[in-house]
């Protein structure tokens, strides 16, 4: 049968602790879960020769440009997901790569116009729900004292998240260069990737977490 004595001191104590560990506890109480964070993407110089003007062909395919195709160099891929530092795609962000072409010279007016017309050197996706995104180019090439990188920048909302480079692992030239080693042990890690023999060229993995 059972008892109308109300419930003693103890027992609401006891509850009371149960309750607050099932519902009220913050993540950042929870090693487990403050493990998962990611270490946001290093950020890098813009450098001297983001476009001026936009060209008029601003897609992921920069091996064709307009309806011109480049023909030297390795051609490459190069993909990722644009996530927060909670993992969750950055659905929306927007993602933009520039670099030389394979003589080394970029689309600017500060490199003397001496770049391949066909190289279309600038490219720009809007990343889906997933958060992916996907640049056909090329694996890149050195210019002028630097290691090859391709220069990227995500923004969302007319916002920029990150402006950083990629570098090719294993190039000679990354020891070399300053901003390369200035990254540090981690820094050098999350932008140094490798390029490796794919169906169709091939393709370098670049994810990129942002503060978003």
């Amino acid at each position: 049968m059972p008892s109308n004595r109300p419930p003693s001191r103890r027992t609401l104590l006891t509850r009371g602790a149960g309750l607050l560990a099932a519902t009220a506890a913050p993540a950042w109480l929870t090693p487990a879960l403050a493990q998962t964070a990611l270490r946001p993407t290093p950020s890098q110089t813009e450098g001297p020769y983001y476009p001026v003007t936009l060209p008029a062909d601003t897609d992921f395919d920069l091996l064709r440009s307009g309806s011109v195709a480049y023909g030297k160099g390795q051609p490459a891929w190069v993909e990722g997901v644009v996530t927060d530092t909670r993992g969750v795609p950055v659905a929306g962000a927007v993602v933009e790569i520039w670099q030389c072409d394979q003589a080394g010279h970029y689309h600017h007016p500060g490199d003397g116009g001496r770049a391949d017309p066909a190289f279309q050197g600038f490219g720009q996706v809007t990343v889906g729900r997933d958060g992916r995104y996907r640049f056909r180019t090329l694996k890149p090439a050195p210019y002028s004292g630097r290691t090859p990188h391709i220069h990227v920048k995500v923004k969302l909302d007319r916002q920029e998240l990150l402006t950083t480079q990629m570098y090719v692992a294993g190039d000679p030239g990354n020891e070399r260069d300053f901003l390369w080693r200035r990254l540090g042990e981690q820094g050098q890690a999350a932008l140094t990737r490798s390029f490796v023999p794919g169906s169709d060229g091939l393709r370098a993995e670049f994810p990129i977490v942002v503060m978003a």
